[in-house]
C-alpha cells in the first residue's frame, strides 16, 4: 500500500470543489484534541503503588459459549516474592534496593546529570560506564546493541515476560537549542509572513512552551532538525522492529510520529480535524441534540442538508450528492462517523488544511500559502508512517504509536486509524495509544472501536494514564483555553477502567479487539483480572496484554507472566552515554513513586531475607 493511498484517505474536502466531494465508504475518522489526567499520573506507566491482597481469579476456557465448559482457577498472588523475584540472582536484588533507594533523595535526583558529569570526569569514561551499569544503567536499560540485549530478553521470556524494544537514545539540547528547533518546525512560511491569522492558539507554536520536554519526566521528546535526521530516525525504529521480531514471535516495537517528520503538519492537522468535529457539533446544536455521547448524536438527514444549503456551503444539488452515498444517510440519519466519511480523492496534502468557517459555513484554507517544500516534507512523513508499518507486518511485530501533546494528537490518532485500517484487517498489527488523563479520552476509544466494528478490521489500543500532565495545565493556563485534563488523579482513574471495560466488552463480543493494559497500579490490574474472568476471557487467547517498564514493578509482571498472562517489559537499549537523558527520566520518576509507597522496596527486602534465611546466598536464576 503506497503512501499516496494513506493519504488519499485522509484528505479533506476543497471550497472551490464541494460539488466533487464524494462518498469514500468507511473513510475517515475523527479523534478530536485530547486531554490530560492528574497530579499522580504519569506516562505510559508510572502512577503510585496501590497495595492489594493476593487475587484469585477464574478464567474459562476460549470454548465460554460452550455450556460445559469448565472454568480454569488461575491465582496471582502479587505478594509472592519467591515467584515474582525467581529471575533475579541476589546481586540484581541489591542493585534494585539501592537505586529506588537512591531515587528517594531529592538532592541526587534534581541533580543527576550533573552529578553524572562529575563522575565521568573524576573515573574516566571505561570506570564510569562500569559504575553505571552496576547501578542505574542495569536497572533500567538492557545493553548498547541489538546483540548485547538478547541474554535478558531470553532470560525474561522463560519466566514468561516479551519484550516492547525500544532504542533510547536522546538528544542532549540545551533548552535554548531545543526551543529554537521547535519554533522553526512549527511556524509555516505563511505564518512568518503574517504572524495575526486567525490560527487557534492552542495548535500554533509558543515559545514558551517550545521545550515540550518542561514537565515531562516519563516520556521522550524528538525535535525536528531536518528532512536526513528524520529518515535516520526512520532507521532506528526499523532495526527495533527488526530486533523484536528476531527476538520473539510475538514481539512489540514502539515509535513516536514527531520523530518522523516536521510537527508544523501534526499541529496543521490536528486543528483542521477538531474544527471538522466542532462543525458537527454545532450542526447537532441546531437539531437538539447537544450533550450527547458521540456516537449517540445522529443528524437528521433532511435538517442537515437545509442546514448546509442555508449556510452556503453549496448548492442544494450539491449538498444531496454530498450527503448521498452507498451507506451514507440509507438510516436517515447521519452520525460522527459518516460525517467523516466524506472525502475527496485528491492527493495533495495542501487540501487537508481546510476548515469550515462557522459563521459563513465555507471551507477555507487554514493558511494563505502553502509551499511546495512544505507540501513534500508532510508526504515524506506519511511515506515513513507507511514503510514502518509494512516492515511491522513483515517482520511479524506489533507497532504501538506513542501518545504525544494534545496539541499534536488529533493528527496522531487520525494517521494511527488510518494505518490500522489498512494493516489490521487480518490481525491486531498497528496499535493506538489513548491517553486516559484526557477529558475526551473515552469518546476517543469508543469512536475508533465502532470504526473497527463497522469496517470489520482488528482494534488494537494501548491504555495509559498520561505522561505531559503538567506541561499541559500549564500551557492552557498560560496561553488561554480549556485545561484537557481531568480534574483529579481518581477522575483519572475512573476514567482508565471505563475505556478499559469498553474494549473488554468488545473483546468479549467479538473477539477482534486488543488491548495493552500499560500500567503499574496493582488496582488496575486488578481490575483487569476481575473483568476477565466475569467475561471468561482467557489468557491464552492473547487479547489483553499487560505492560510495565524494565526495572520496575517486577512483582506485577513477573507473577503474571508465570501464571500464563501475556506480559511485556518496556526494554530500552543504547550505549551509556546516550541514555542518559533516559536514565535522568526514570530517576525523576522513580522519585515520586518511591517516596508515595515503599511496597516494591518492602518486598525486594523481604525476598532478599527469605533467600538468606533459606541458605540462598548464592541463589542463581534456572531456565
Amino acid at each position: 500500500m503506497s503512501y499516496t493511498k494513506l493519504t488519499s484517505a485522509l484528505i479533506r474536502a476543497n471550497k472551490d470543489n464541494i460539488n466533487r466531494i464524494r462518498l469514500s465508504s468507511g473513510r475517515l475518522r475523527s479523534t478530536a484534541a485530547s486531554t490530560q489526567p492528574k497530579e499522580k499520573s504519569k506516562e505510559l506507566l508510572g502512577e503510585e503503588f496501590a497495595l492489594v491482597k493476593p487475587v484469585q481469579v477464574d478464567f474459562i476456557s476460549e470454548t465460554k459459549n460452550v455450556a460445559n465448559a469448565q472454568p480454569c482457577k488461575v491465582e496471582i498472588d502479587f505478594e509472592n516474592t519467591k515467584e515474582a523475584y525467581r529471575s533475579k540472582d541476589n546481586i540484581e536484588l541489591l542493585r534494585s534496593l539501592l537505586v529506588f533507594k537512591l531515587c528517594t533523595f531529592d538532592i541526587l535526583v534534581d541533580k543527576n546529570k550533573e552529578l553524572m558529569a562529575l563522575s565521568k570526569k573524576v573515573f574516566g569514561q571505561r570506570l564510569f560506564e562500569k559504575l553505571m551499569k552496576m547501578t542505574f544503567y542495569g536497572q533500567f536499560v538492557a545493553g548498547e546493541d541489538h546483540e548485547s540485549i538478547k541474554p535478558l530478553i531470553r532470560k525474561n521470556q522463560a519466566f514468561g515476560v516479551g519484550a516492547v524494544l525500544d532504542y533510547s537514545v536522546e538528544e542532549d539540547l540545551t533548552q535554548e537549542e531545543a526551543e529554537k528547533k521547535e519554533m522553526d518546525s512549527c511556524v509555516s512560511e505563511a505564518e512568518k509572513e503574517s504572524p495575526d491569522n486567525d490560527r487557534e492558539k492552542k495548535y500554533k507554536a509558543h515559545r514558551q512552551f517550545s521545550d515540550r520536554r518542561g514537565g515531562v519526566i516519563s516520556a521522550r521528546t524528538y525535535f525536528y532538525a531536518d528532512e536526513s535526521k528524520c529518515d535516520n530516525q526512520m532507521e532506528t525504529f526499523i532495526n527495533c522492529i527488526r530486533a523484536s521480531g528476531g527476538s520473539s514471535v510475538d514481539g512489540f516495537s514502539a515509535i513516536k510520529m514527531t520523530a518522523l517528520g516536521r510537527p508544523q503538519f501534526l499541529l496543521q492537522f490536528s486543528e483542521v480535524l477538531v474544527k471538522w468535529r466542532r462543525f458537527f457539533n454545532v450542526l447537532a446544536a441546531q437539531q437538539g441534540k447537544s450533550g450527547l455521547t458521540a456516537l449517540e448524536q445522529k443528524l437528521d438527514l433532511e435538517p442537515l442538508k437545509e442546514s448546509l444549503t442555508k449556510l452556503g456551503v453549496g448548492a442544494k444539488n450539491d449538498i444531496d450528492n454530498l450527503l448521498t452515498g452507498e451507506k451514507l444517510g440509507s438510516s436517515g440519519t447521519i452520525d460522527l462517523l459518516d460525517w467523516n466519511s466524506l472525502i475527496d480523492d485528491r492527493t495533495e496534502i495542501s487540501n487537508l488544511l481546510m476548515v469550515p468557517n462557522l459563521q459563513t459555513g465555507k471551507l477555507e484554507p487554514l493558511l494563505k500559502k502553502f509551499t511546495v517544500e512544505e507540501e513534500k516534507q508532510m508526504k515524506r512523513m506519511l511515506q515513513r508512517v507507511d514503510v514502518l508499518a509494512k516492515h511491522a507486518m513483515e517482520n511479524g511485530v506489533r507497532l504501538m504509536v506513542d501518545a504525544e501533546q494534545t496539541y499534536f494528537q488529533p493528527a496522531i490518532s487520525r494517521l494511527t486509524v488510518e494505518m490500522q485500517r489498512i494493516f489490521n484487517k487480518e490481525k491486531p498489527t498497528i496499535f493506538n495509544t489513548y491517553q486516559c488523563y484526557l477529558k475526551e479520552a473515552y469518546d476517543n476509544v469508543i469512536v475508533d472501536v465502532e470504526l473497527a466494528r463497522r469496517e470489520g478490521w482488528h482494534f488494537g489500543a494501548k491504555l495509559v494514564r498520561g505522561a505531559y500532565m503538567y506541561q499541559e495545565r500549564d500551557r492552557a493556563r498560560e496561553i488561554g483555553y480549556e485545561d484537557p485534563i481531568n480534574p483529579d488523579y481518581e477522575a483519572t482513574n475512573q476514567m482508565y477502567h471505563k475505556c478499559l471495560e469498553l474494549v473488554l466488552e468488545e473483546i468479549e463480543q467479538n473477539r477482534k479487539a486488543n488491548v495493552m493494559v500499560a500500567s503499574h497500579n496493582e488496582d488496575t490490574v486488578k481490575f483487569t483480572l476481575h473483568k476477565m474472568n466475569q467475561m471468561g476471557l482467557s489468557p491464552t487467547e492473547n487479547k489483553v496484554y499487560f505492560g510495565q517498564l524494565l526495572g520496575m514493578c517486577d512483582q506485577i509482571s513477573f507473577p503474571l507472566g508465570q501464571a500464563g498472562f501475556p506480559v511485556y517489559k518496556y526494554v530500552p537499549y543504547g550505549p551509556v552515554n546516550e541514555v542518559i537523558p533516559y536514565l535522568s527520566r526514570r530517576a525523576q520518576e522513580n522519585r515520586g513513586m518511591m517516596k508515595g509507597s515503599q511496597r516494591e522496596r518492602t518486598l525486594l527486602w523481604k525476598e532478599l531475607l527469605r533467600r538468606v534465611l533459606g541458605g540462598q546466598i548464592l541463589y542463581k536464576p534456572v531456565y
